[in-house]
């Protein structure tokens, strides 16, 4: 075992409740929900750090945010509560949990949300004991879903950057995640928070955005963009690794050394995805444990890649997930069956 200290997860905390329709329906149509209605947490804090609690049971976690006072709040904190590891005694409650209605569209498999911010529009550093917050890393998600964060800070820019920056100071390596909010607010918003960053780990619509380098178009994924988008990020002033994953691959740029590192995603058999829920969140708890192990980042691209495979085993955002071991072993079989 490490003596090396954990990892804490902060920022979004959400409850999903998932409805299955057959087809997404044009505005105006009707789309008739499905029977398996179910529940589950989600949001960047409780899906990695569930993640991470599967990928390594030994492996210290702390959780910080904020939930509702209510029945919801409750069943996130009970949700974390199953973990050992997971320590939530820095999450506080107030106000209304966040929530997201997520349609699940069973013939495309794509998903929409919509959401209602709740508590999480609530956390602040001021939430944040340092001081009792022993850790090694810290993986905050998502910039521009955390309206508090969200808002300019007269010496950092953002109070997201000067969060990160608290972290830096206190010798914690800073890692962070996006949502895909409206590309005006990139501008304003990533570029701060990613001069206290050490490791960027988001998708390639979010890359693009961010940097306005075009990513994906008609044809897919516009890849020989993908290091001049990575170095454009990195020059942002991320310290250690920029991580892009997108459905074809996850691309990487060790800022330490220039490296550029790419991992293609693997071709699954028929029928082996039942749902996308949480794969961007796997993918980067996969990603961070590699860090946390020391691992390369051609390395810990393929245990990100493992990660999100395992996700998309199962519909719900975290189900899916094993121990680091069985993770690794599956993603080994299967890419010899692909090949």
């Amino acid at each position: 075992m490490h003596m090396k200290k954990g990892i804490a997860v902060a920022g979004n905390m959400i409850v999903d409740t998932i409805y299955p329709i057959m087809r997404y329906p044009d505005p105006g149509e009707l789309a008739s929900i499905e029977n398996n209605i179910s529940r589950a947490t989600g949001g960047a804090a409780c899906n990695v750090i569930i993640d991470l609690a599967r990928l390594d049971p030994g492996l210290p976690l702390t959780a910080l945010g904020v939930v509702g006072d209510d029945e919801n709040g409750s069943f996130i904190l009970e949700s974390l509560s199953r973990y050992n590891n997971i320590d939530s005694a820095q999450v506080r409650r107030l106000k209304t949990t966040s929530f997201t209605l997520v349609m699940s569209d069973l013939s495309s498999k794509q998903r929409t949300f919509f959401h209602y911010k709740g508590a999480n529009a609530e956390f602040s550093e001021s939430h944040i004991n340092w001081d009792l917050l022993d850790v090694e890393m810290l993986h905050i998600g998502y910039l521009m879903l955390l309206d508090e964060l969200d808002k300019p800070d007269h010496e950092y820019g953002t109070k997201m950057a000067r969060l990160l920056a608290s972290a830096k100071q206190r010798g914690i390596r800073t890692s962070i995640d996006l949502v895909s909010d409206e590309p005006g607010r990139f501008r304003s918003i990533v570029p701060p928070a990613l001069r206290h960053t050490d490791y960027c780990i988001i998708n390639e619509i979010e890359a693009e955005r961010t940097t306005g380098i075009p990513l994906r178009g008609t044809a897919g994924l516009i890849g020989e963009n993908m290091p001049a988008a990575l170095n454009a990020i990195k020059d942002m002033g991320v310290a250690r690794w920029v991580v892009v994953h997108a459905p074809e691959g996850g691309f990487g740029l060790d800022c330490t050394t220039g490296q550029f590192v790419s991992v293609e995603s693997l071709r699954l058999p028929d029928g082996y995805i039942k749902g996308t829920t949480g794969a961007g969140d796997a993918y980067c708890a996969g990603v961070l444990y590699g860090a946390w192990l020391g691992q390369s980042l051609q390395d810990a691209l393929e245990l990100g890649t493992a990660c999100a495979v395992c996700s998309l085993s199962e519909p719900g955002a975290t189900e899916g997930m094993h121990a680091y071991p069985e993770v690794m072993q599956l993603y080994t079989g299967l890419k010899k069956k692909a090949h």
